[in-house]
């Protein structure tokens, strides 16, 4: 077996690493009988294409005004990692759904590729409003968001500008500025911020002038052996075949990366503040109880108004939730909306 393995030029470390963790139920490529799927693609304020999955229920009435839930994608993923999922199991339970690609993201339009841009992120939340609500079978009054990691601050900084999202649920939940700012649980220092800050300014001159972008690459293709428990959870979902999916014209290298020089303006993004304006729409936020992310779903709650409600999963951690079917609660956030989006 060895000596196959060296002819194949792989090595057993290189196989190990690529061995997706299946368990709990994880289907991130789940594909539903009971609902039917189109391709739209509609403007953003700023008259860019945002590119979504429409998700039916078989046999819903044309005629009829039905609720609808829009749903956000982990931060630096595409629609089809966890949203194409969540958007499915809750067509299933009678809501039109709509799985959308962030701005510069899988196939929605935005130069350059992979640009970490939080107002556009949340005006993509905003955008899909505009074109669920004008769809003849979906009643605007019933509208509501999912955000999963990134996707929930985003949803939540749409939704505080934004009266006609009606409900707000967010699952896995990444504060994009906070973390960027402070790292998980507070680990980076202001002294390491203002360094990364420094290099983020200094590779704009290498840009401007024609030089190569530099990436944040914090999963390359191989897993560094020294890799701390985050990096490998993530890792075993976007590096292998239980979530893996690379866009059209995009490289393996390049998917989940952003650029150092527009990363950095995760700083100037505090989605939580004036959270609690929300209030009185009801807002729903998941998280698990050995997630790395707890503390932003923690946080959010504590903030947040009146309303609200903090689901704890027991066993489950951050990337648990993006996938494993087994483990996330999807009668919890069909009841949520169902009571909600009466």
């Amino acid at each position: 077996m060895k000596k196959l393995i060296a002819a194949l030029g792989l090595s057993i470390a290189t196989l190990a690493a690529t061995a997706a963790d299946m368990s709990n139920g994880a289907d991130n490529f789940y594909k539903s009988d009971k609902v039917a799927m189109e391709k739209v693609s509609f403007k953003n304020q700023y008259q860019m294409n945002v590119v979504g999955n429409l998700f039916v229920p078989k046999g819903l009435d044309p005629k009829a005004k039905n609720p609808a839930i829009i749903v956000g994608h982990p931060m630096g993923a595409v629609k089809e990692q966890t949203a194409n999922l969540y958007a499915q199991k809750l067509a299933e339970q009678g809501f039109v759904t709509l799985a959308i690609d962030l701005p510069f993201w899988g196939e929605s339009e935005g130069q350059p590729r992979n640009a970490v841009a939080p107002e556009m992120y949340s005006e993509a939340f905003n955008a899909a409003v505009d074109f669920l609500g004008t769809r003849s079978f979906v009643d605007r009054q019933r509208i509501g968001v999912l955000g999963v990691c990134g996707s929930g601050s985003f949803a939540i900084s749409a939704a505080k500008i934004d009266p006609r999202l009606r409900a707000i649920a967010t699952v896995s939940m990444y504060d994009m500025g906070s973390v960027t700012r402070n790292g998980i649980r507070k680990g980076q220092s202001l002294d390491q911020r203002k360094a990364m800050i420094a290099a983020a300014a200094e590779q704009r001159y290498v840009e401007f002038t024609g030089g190569p972008t530099k990436w944040v690459d914090y999963l390359p293709a191989q897993l560094p052996a020294d890799a701390d428990p985050t990096r490998r959870e993530f890792y075993d979902f976007y590096r292998t075949p239980r979530g893996q999916a690379i866009p059209e014209g995009r490289t393996l290298e390049l998917t989940q990366n952003r650029p150092i020089s527009s990363e950095v303006k995760f700083v100037n993004f505090y989605p939580f503040e004036d959270i609690e304006t929300i209030s009185p729409r009801p807002m729903l936020f998941i998280t698990g109880s050995e997630a790395h992310s707890r503390e932003f779903s923690e946080d959010a709650y504590k903030r947040a108004g009146q309303p609200k409600e903090l689901f704890i999963v027991p066993g489950a951690g951050h990337v648990d939730l993006y996938d494993r079917v087994n483990l996330i609660p999807l009668t919890k956030l069909a009841e949520f909306f169902k009571t909600n989006l009466k």
